[in-house]
């Protein structure tokens, strides 16, 4: 681990032995529908829009300890616990949101919201715009981070939170988490952004393009206007399978699968399935189509792609405005977002005289190190919160 904290919070004699604390057990999604134009910072506007969440512990009297995890690409609104007692998968930040983890139910009030331009509950080119009877398509508008970031303030100002106490997530969610400390700087209280860059990289946008070319020219794409049960199912789900090495790590890939062969090919002829990782990335792109809309895919990538805090100026300038006390974590084996543009940001924090931590977590698990279980990132995204008080 490297780290470097700011006065009133250290690493010292800090255990990280373990996990702690218990899941927020059954939980269930709600839906807010805005009856009022939402503009586009690229232009366009829609005549209304709905953002899906969910919420995981009490808000107190004062409406003051408010957290919001903002999502990556393939994320929603369902952080944590489960919908039914036999559902397989609980929320994909299941580990870290519950009594007694680092997001303690127990004192934080956890939401978390389907970003707009998304495809799980909240509005985006599969909803039907009320204008015409059917579905967006290709007539949404363009996307920014910042007409998230601007939907998400609507429904935490509509929610009656003024100021929420912490804005977190990782990689795209770390982007927005950025994001709300400077464009709202009075309305966070402290930032903490995981496995993130602030601005997308030459590399990661040429592998967004590839997925998006994938999808393009898959005939089932039909120009944005397929039908929900035949839309572009294989360039969705080979655009996911190179989106997905690029969340893992050579390590990682190495310890999960080497170069071990499946027992019996699957497939057509001699290019069918042969190695255990070619089965992995197969059934990663198929079971992502059954829960993505390859359009939202389309419009959120570019989001991503356009994303540059600084406009292209200096970084600690466009930090200025920010208020909020901040913690950056990168992980060792993410080259999708390297530990060198996580500490850039940290540092330029700095430089504009933030209140600002950075924290290196030495993984071999690539991008995804935010997502899995970690004592050493719970513990220290615990220690600042307790540090922020």
């Amino acid at each position: 681990m490297f780290s470097l904290f700011p006065d009133g919070m250290t690493d010292d004699n800090t255990n990280f032995s373990s996990l702690e604390g218990s899941d927020v057990g059954l939980v269930s999604c709600s839906s807010f529908a805005f009856n009022e134009p939402f503009s586009f910072e690229l232009g366009g506007s829609i005549p209304s829009f709905k953002l899906c969440y969910e919420t995981y512990g009490k808000l107190n009297a004062d409406c003051s300890n408010a957290i919001l995890v903002c999502h990556a690409l393939s994320g929603d609104h369902h952080v944590a616990g489960r919908y039914t007692a036999e559902d397989r998968k609980p929320g994909w930040w299941h580990s870290i949101v519950g009594p007694g983890r680092p997001l303690d139910t127990n004192r934080y009030f956890v939401l978390g919201v389907n970003c707009i331009g998304g495809c799980r509950g909240s509005t985006g080119p599969g909803s039907v715009n009320p204008l015409t009877g059917s579905p967006y398509g290709l007539d949404f508008p363009q996307l920014t981070m910042r007409d998230m970031v601007r939907a998400q303030y609507r429904l935490v100002r509509a929610l009656g939170i003024e100021r929420l106490h912490a804005v977190i997530g990782g990689s795209m969610g770390g982007m927005q988490s950025l994001l709300f400390g400077t464009e709202y700087p009075d309305a966070v209280r402290c930032v903490i952004a995981l496995a993130c860059a602030a601005r997308q990289n030459t590399q990661a946008i040429a592998f967004n393009e590839v997925g998006r070319i994938a999808i393009l020219q898959d005939p089932g794409w039909q120009n944005g206007r397929y039908p929900v049960e035949n839309g572009p199912r294989a360039g969705l789900a080979v655009a996911r399978m190179l989106a997905h090495i690029t969340y893992l790590s050579e390590k990682s890939l190495e310890r999960r699968f080497g170069r071990e062969r499946k027992a019996h090919s699957a497939g057509a002829g001699p290019f069918g399935v042969e190695f255990e990782v070619e089965s992995y990335l197969r059934h990663q792109g198929h079971s992502f189509v059954n829960r993505f809309d390859a359009n939202s895919y389309l419009y959120i990538t570019k989001a991503i792609d356009r994303f540059d805090l600084a406009g292209g100026g200096a970084l600690e300038d466009a930090f200025a405005p920010m208020k909020a006390r901040a913690l950056v974590v990168g992980f060792s084996s993410d080259w999708l977002y390297p530990p060198a543009q996580n500490r850039e940001i940290a540092l330029a924090m700095l430089r504009a005289g933030k209140n600002a931590a950075y924290v290196e977590v030495d993984s071999s698990d690539g991008h995804d190190s935010f997502l899995l279980p970690s004592p050493l990132l719970h513990q220290t995204v615990r220690a600042f919160l307790d540090a922020v008080g």
